[in-house]
């Protein structure tokens, strides 16, 4: 379908209607309508706010086809000019987005062309109307949007009836087989190991190299039983869930790649870009020495002050001179599985710039690249095929110009054949000069685990 008559099938979005609801667990909300195409769950970030997501009325894939120009398309299919009620939450209804890797090769002409995977480079989707749930407050809303006030309202109430559908039941057991890696420890040690000896060489200071775990789901299980047990068993401040046609998107990830806010000086941007990782320990003086090894290790503050040099480079692009800054460096962040290092790079866009605009700028995300950001694509071409939905993002993007990206690290793309359901994970890290590649390999091993135990640990 073309992106004119897409335009045609649904009208403007201008009024809003927001409507309170009892307080009810996103994931177990989802649960009754997750196979349905386009259902879907945005877990909290820092701000608290959870989303399901339904029914969208307008969808838009940017696959093989050229597209001439990418900076204005959301607005086009957002198409809406109505303020959010400033006692909602952030995202009021509007898109969601899915960003493959491989839009890289749509931004720029030097970047890898291998677009050769099973998933569009750009998914768009409006969603008029949401469930909000916050748990710390213990509140719900169904919000709306229509082209006036009572097309809103409507549009509430019957967002509102989502919950009177049954919950699906709990999905017990395995949940696949043992899954099969893409390459060996040797393999990916021998892979570490050359792109060292290319940081010596002085081609690169840094590259990301991920291998993969792939399998099929057991006969009746579906990828929602799988961001089920993620979310309760190791919850991550951007976990997500996205049905697609004949495919599945399922995210357990930690990090922030972007977020974009209007405030009285302009929309502010935000950048959380995570390097530097150790596994967590179930003895807590063993957990906190892991912890205090991390903070101390020059090669993991390194490798994450390089990506925040990064990071600022491209936030300049779109920004105010002199705004960019970086409030947090390296600082300590502990998650279920993992201890990581966790920087802060914030900016003020400038005048005339959008959310879109930073995104499309920033993108892929550094932290899952290298640096320089470009040499290192190509340094991960050379031992990755077409990565699809890993290391791109799941964003949101709002009437009212924000914006909140996650980088799509700590997921499991799913696409169902024959009746079921195949599955890739993959893992990587950050790899420097002072790499050591049977550490490389720990780290992956560390990062993946959660996502093999929600496979396979039999509850």
């Amino acid at each position: 379908m073309t992106l004119a008559s897409i335009l045609k099938c649904a009208p403007p979005l201008g009024c809003v209607s927001l409507r309170p609801l009892p307080w009810h667990d996103p994931v177990e909300a989802a649960s009754a309508f997750a196979a349905e195409a386009f259902a879907g769950v945005l877990l909290s970030g820092e701000g608290g706010w959870s989303y399901v997501l339904r029914q969208p009325d307008r969808v838009f894939n940017l696959a093989a086809e050229a597209c001439s120009d990418l900076s204005d398309l959301p607005a086009r299919l957002l198409e809406c000019d109505g303020p959010n009620d400033p006692t909602g939450p952030p995202f009021q209804g509007g898109l969601v987005g899915l960003a493959s890797y491989e839009l890289s090769a749509r931004l720029e002409a030097t970047a890898p062309q291998d677009r050769g995977g099973a998933w569009p480079d750009l998914t768009l989707v409006r969603y008029p109307a949401v469930l909000a749930f916050h748990q710390g407050r213990q509140l719900g809303l169904a919000i709306a949007r229509g082209s006036d006030p009572s097309v809103a309202r409507d549009l509430a109430d019957r967002a509102a009836g989502w919950l009177q559908a049954r919950p699906r039941p709990i999905r017990f057991g395995v949940l696949a087989v043992l899954p099969r890696l893409g390459s060996s420890d040797l393999v990916h040690a021998q892979a570490v190991t050359r792109t060292v000896a290319r940081i010596e060489a002085g081609e690169i200071f840094q590259a990301n190299l991920a291998r993969s775990w792939t399998g099929e789901l057991a006969p009746d299980v579906t990828p929602f039983d799988l961001f089920r047990r993620l979310a309760a068993q190791s919850p991550a401040p951007y976990g997500a869930y996205l049905r697609l046609p004949g495919r599945a998107l399922v995210s357990n990830s930690p990090e922030r790649f972007l977020s974009v806010r209007p405030t009285a000086a302009g929309l502010r941007a935000r950048s959380d870009p995570i390097k530097g990782t150790r596994r967590r320990d179930p003895d807590p003086g063993r957990d906190r020495v892991l912890a205090a090894e991390l903070i101390a290790s020059a090669k993991d503050r390194a490798e994450n002050l390089m990506i925040v040099d990064l990071m600022r480079n491209d936030l300049a692009r779109v920004s105010r001179p002199g705004s960019v800054r970086v409030p947090a460096l390296a600082e300590l962040r502990t998650f279920a599985n993992v201890h990581h290092l966790v920087s802060r790079v914030e900016s003020l866009l400038a005048p005339g710039r959008t959310a879109w605009d930073a995104f499309l700028a920033a993108f892929p995300p550094g932290s899952v690249t290298g640096a320089p950001k470009l040499q290192a694509m190509k340094v991960i071409a050379e031992h990755e095929p077409p990565r699809g939905p890993y290391c791109g993002s799941l964003f949101w993007l709002g009437v009212d110009g924000a914006l909140d990206a996650s980088v799509l690290i700590r997921t499991v793309t799913c696409v169902e054949r024959d009746g079921g359901w195949r599955f890739e994970a993959r893992a990587g890290g950050g790899i420097v000069a002072d790499s050591d590649p049977a550490a490389e390999v720990a780290e992956t091993l560390a990062k993946i685990s959660a996502i093999l135990r929600a496979l396979g640990e039999d509850r």
